[in-house]
């Protein structure tokens, strides 16, 4: 197969060794134009799963950069009224929009929803998730076999379609939430390790197939946050133990991944597609 040609995106020159950057041509890019606490100024991003744990710390760094949010979440309404809280206090607008993203039906509702409301459509942040831990894969029926999958990885999909002519407009960003259990495994959350290694593969392959339409697509993959999610599906004891397995000893806040998403969102990460970030507290993940 013959190979293409490298393109030719520069005028052709040469220096002699070191070189001098103020010889070049065109000059590199020492500095990016965006200010802080305006790297997204006038966007508007989706985040779901963002009532509560890192995608309610999402939103609420997103509104400090100058983004407008839209909060999909399932039926906690007391969180996610306090995300809308949380945000407004920076100047921003927050809509809230309930229902199960597992629904394809009801994500092209929803997304159809941001678009009436704000008129256009920057980033899609794919967050939420389901886990059940099990001692045995004997253990894990059917029926919770399809709504980990359907919450955790079918839900990616569907919001993805639903989302991307819009974000095609304003060549947008989509990240995505997968987990240090999809590197490492985890014994007892098999069903929900196995949909965050499918979100990995997603991710690599969709930044491939939208590269050509300026959308980026990344990811991020937590180690242990200390989230709902936790405090809800583990027993008492390990809740009380939760992180303090990795080389810092103690499970991460929701406030210390978000920068990761605010990073990938904006144009400071612009030569990054199809990669994953990984704040863990410290674990070495073969990526």
């Amino acid at each position: 197969m013959k190979k293409d040609k490298p393109r030719k995106v520069r005028p052709k020159q040469k220096q002699a060794p070191p070189g001098l950057q103020s010889k070049m041509t065109p000059q590199p890019e020492a500095e990016k134009s965006s200010l802080p606490g305006y790297k997204l100024s006038n966007k508007v991003a989706i985040v779901t799963g963002g009532d509560s744990g890192i995608g309610r710390s999402v939103a609420v760094a997103f509104a400090k950069e100058g983004a407008d949010v839209a909060v999909f979440y399932l039926k906690e309404h007391s969180d996610a009224k306090k995300t809308k809280e949380l945000v407004e206090k920076y100047g921003k607008k927050c809509l809230l929009i309930h229902g199960d993203i597992g629904e394809e039906k009801f994500c092209k509702s929803a997304v159809q929803s941001v678009i009436k409301h704000f008129g256009h459509l920057d980033i899609l942040v794919n967050n939420a998730a389901t886990q059940r831990p099990q001692k045995s894969i004997l253990d894990i029926t059917e029926k919770q076999l399809e709504n980990t999958f359907r919450t955790n990885i079918f839900s990616y999909f569907f919001m993805a379609k639903a989302c991307l002519k819009h974000l095609e407009k304003r060549k947008g960003t989509i990240i995505n939430t997968t987990s240090v259990t999809a590197y490492r495994g985890s014994k007892h959350l098999l069903d929900y390790a196995a949909t965050k290694g499918a979100i990995v593969g997603f991710t690599r392959s969709l930044s491939l197939s939208l590269v050509e339409k300026h959308i980026r697509v990344n990811g991020v993959a937590p180690g242990p946050v200390w989230t709902p999610l936790i405090a809800s599906t583990f027993p008492a004891k390990k809740v009380a133990s939760f992180g303090s397995d990795v080389p810092m000893k103690r499970a991460g806040e929701p406030s210390e991944i978000a920068t990761c998403y605010v990073f990938l969102a904006s144009d400071d990460s612009s030569y990054m597609t199809g990669q994953v970030l990984h704040p863990n507290g410290g674990e070495i993940i073969n990526t």
